[in-house]
């Protein structure tokens, strides 16, 4: 009878910087769950872009560290030194019995997928969220000759469409990739009341709460959003829009909103880690993308028991839908959006059943044991060849 497979081998889970971000969640998600299972593991990062270490560690019972292996600030010639620095200890703590290495976000896949294999770490896996904004041609060649290349033992896609993306867009081989959607733990307890939070972000009770979470840039679609709320503003007076996250368009953001003369319906809520207590505060949920890999904050919503509105691309279609557990619409286009989000806002019926059957459909199929025992499965048959 083989037994080696059900050895509890040491993972180490890569990420390239320390933020608020769903990249960063998932991989200390995942790494929790492993831990949870008696894997030795550890969560590294190139660096803490943020100043998050410290609290990061203190929330989690493994090591969680940051290599300082880059600099935000000053030129980038002065940036080497440190980089070259970071390499040094990530080969180092690779070396130290690592049998498994799972990396996340282009730039870690290739810095640490190279650095695992010159470690001589067995599995060594990658993973692909999908196209990032500003991310050059080049390194998205880089990347698809990386996932063909030995240096990865497989790159694993969070949806069948990035799986798409990656074969047609950095010519990666079929053969070198594997669909693992994303999947979320429970959502954390003893948050913040809706009472408090809305006192906090000043909400009153009574008035409709909507809500969307994520970087501000261009891929979340945020200016859209903006332009639809102009339009449906005389018809939902009462109604008002919280922006969970920051980023380089902020105040791009900001300027629309006061231009278009919804600042004061608008709330850009800046950078926030109590995601559970954002969600309990509100009523209904926004993703206006312009596109996804497969997106943690709408599962989070979704989890949350909040009415989904969200548009028609990538990664969204395969967690939703259209009029059955979310309303979707076409990405970059305001008007159908402001249409989508006055029948939710004024159709309590409706509100009510597509909450309910997202609900239902992310507690069956997108929950943290589905996505980490696919890993698991995934990383043994790696090892062992089982």
């Amino acid at each position: 009878m083989m037994t080696a497979p059900m050895e509890r081998f040491p993972i180490l889970f890569l990420g390239t910087q320390m933020e608020v971000a769903g990249a960063q969640r998932s991989m200390l998600a995942q790494a929790r769950w492993f831990h949870k299972q008696g894997y030795p593991v550890q969560a590294v990062f190139f660096y803490d872009k943020q100043g998050l270490q410290p609290s990061w560690q203190a929330a989690n019972p493994f090591p969680v560290i940051a290599l300082g292996g880059w600099d935000t600030a000053g030129p980038a010639l002065f940036k080497v030194p440190k980089f070259l620095r970071g390499l040094v200890a990530l080969f180092r703590v690779l070396r130290n019995d690592v049998k498994a290495v799972i990396t996340f976000t282009p730039h870690s896949n290739l810095l640490g997928l190279p650095m695992a294999w010159l470690a001589r770490v067995p599995v060594r896996v990658g993973t692909h969220h999908g196209y990032i904004d500003g991310t050059s041609g080049f390194i998205a060649w880089l990347h698809g000759r990386l996932t063909n290349s030995r240096l990865s033992s497989i790159m694993v896609a969070v949806s069948s469409q990035v799986r798409d993306y990656a074969i047609r867009d950095e010519k990666a081989r079929e053969g070198r990739l594997v669909v693992i959607q994303n999947g979320i733990e429970p959502l954390a307890k003893g948050f913040a009341s809706r009472e408090a939070v809305r006192k906090q972000i000043g909400v009153p009770l009574d008035r409709p709460l909507l809500l969307t979470v994520g970087r501000l840039a261009v891929q979340k679609g945020h200016t859209v959003l903006l332009d639809a709320i102009a339009q449906i503003a005389p018809a939902c007076p009462q109604a008002r829009f919280a922006f969970a996250g920051d980023g380089p368009l902020r105040s791009r953001l900001e300027a629309q909103a006061e231009r278009l003369g919804i600042a004061d319906r608008v709330l850009f809520l800046g950078l926030r880690e109590e995601v559970a207590s954002l969600l309990s505060a509100a009523d209904i949920f926004v993703q206006p993308s312009l596109w996804e890999g497969l997106s943690l904050a709408l599962l989070e919503a979704l989890f949350a028991g909040l009415p989904v509105v969200a548009t028609r691309v990538e990664g969204v279609v395969d967690v939703v839908e259209d009029e059955k557990s979310a309303l979707l619409v076409a990405p970059g286009e305001a008007g159908p959006l402001a249409a989508a989000l006055s029948r939710v806002i004024d159709d309590r019926a409706l509100r009510k059943r597509i909450a309910h059957a997202g609900q239902q459909r992310a507690e069956a199929n997108f929950g943290i044991d589905k996505m980490c025992k696919a890993y698991e499965g995934l990383m043994q048959g790696l090892l062992y060849g089982v």
